[in-house]
């Protein structure tokens, strides 16, 4: 496989954990990184080793000759990132949640397919080996019909005013940082519902927590709680009518996933250690479908991504 030339986009939290995971993949190379201000920006690229560093975004997309780019940026700033990206010739894989409405996740997709760059989501948990061997499990008939999913995702976060999370211009709120892991594996699984049960706590102009139940014609539902109020365990169940599965604790990241009989007894337990911190997965993805010529990845589809956005965009009306 050829070596693909990177850029990053954003020097936050999540852009060191992806760079940590980038730097160890021998068929990437790390050409340039741009933060707001050219100091950030050196002092990223001299700890993962990137060629070039810049001072802007826009810098960034005229001058680098990145093939694909990580948009790293908060939530609110991914449309207009991704769309200076694209108009730039660049393939972009983007954080999610995407946009913070499903009419920007069209345009970018729409975008991305008119000037015939590669766009992804960069939904790490569906790219997981253990998440992999779970759709495995199903397509198999192991669980037989699946008939209940619970799956949360709340971790206590004291209020800052300065968090992106608490921040309603920063596109804050736990359902777009939280709750976009419950409601893919529940779309990826189920696909849309055909009720919605929905209840938020609303504070600081966004969703601190909430409680997501989906419903489908077939007598299947789905049962999710996320926030920054309390901690949960944040596993995942689904169970079927020949068994059910649970994805470990932090099921979007899990290491091991195990498999059981309708009456409980173990069928098979499912271990991959993670051997760099779990986005090496999602890099080798990218890879792939570059090398295959690709313009979407066969594992987050254009159009699971923007059946997600529009099935967040449903949940949010209700709690006007």
């Amino acid at each position: 496989m050829k070596k693909f030339k990177w850029g990053i986009i954003g020097t936050g939290k999540i852009a060191h954990t992806f760079a940590t995971a980038l730097k160890h993949d021998e068929n990437a190379q790390l050409c340039g990184v741009a933060s707001r201000t050219a100091e950030k920006a050196e002092s990223f690229a001299k700890e993962f080793g990137f060629e070039k560093s810049y001072g802007s975004y826009k810098e960034f997309a005229e001058q680098s000759d990145a093939e694909i780019v990580y948009i790293a940026t908060p939530m609110s700033s991914h449309f207009d990132d991704a769309v200076l990206c694209l108009e730039n010739g660049k393939n972009v894989l983007c954080e999610k949640s995407l946009t913070v409405h499903a009419k920007e996740t069209k345009e970018l997709l729409a975008l991305a397919e008119k000037k015939g760059l590669f766009f992804m989501e960069a939904m790490w948990m569906k790219c997981r080996p253990v998440y992999r061997k779970m759709k495995e499990w199903i397509a198999s008939g192991q669980i037989g019909e699946i008939e209940y999913i619970k799956a949360d995702f709340s971790n206590y976060i004291s209020y800052d005013p300065n968090d992106r999370l608490f921040r309603e211009d920063c596109g804050g709120g736990c359902l777009l940082d939280l709750g976009v892991y419950p409601m893919t594996l529940a779309h990826d699984l189920l696909g849309m519902p055909d009720e919605i049960v929905y209840d938020a706590h609303m504070r600081y102009g966004v969703d601190i927590s909430n409680s997501i139940r989906l419903r489908y014609k077939n007598g299947a539902f789905v049962s999710a709680d996320n926030g920054f109020e309390v901690q949960l365990s944040n596993n995942a169940v689904i169970s079927g009518s020949k068994g059910y599965i649970i994805l470990g604790n932090w099921f979007h990241c899990t290491c091991e996933g195990t498999l059981y009989s309708k009456d409980g007894k173990e069928i098979e337990r499912f271990v991959h250690p993670d051997a760099i911190n779990g986005y090496e997965y999602e890099v080798e993805e990218v890879h792939s479908c570059l090398e295959k010529g690709l313009k979407e990845s066969p594992l987050i589809p254009h159009s699971d991504t923007i059946a997600v956005m529009e099935l967040m965009d449903r949940l949010r009306e209700l709690s006007r």
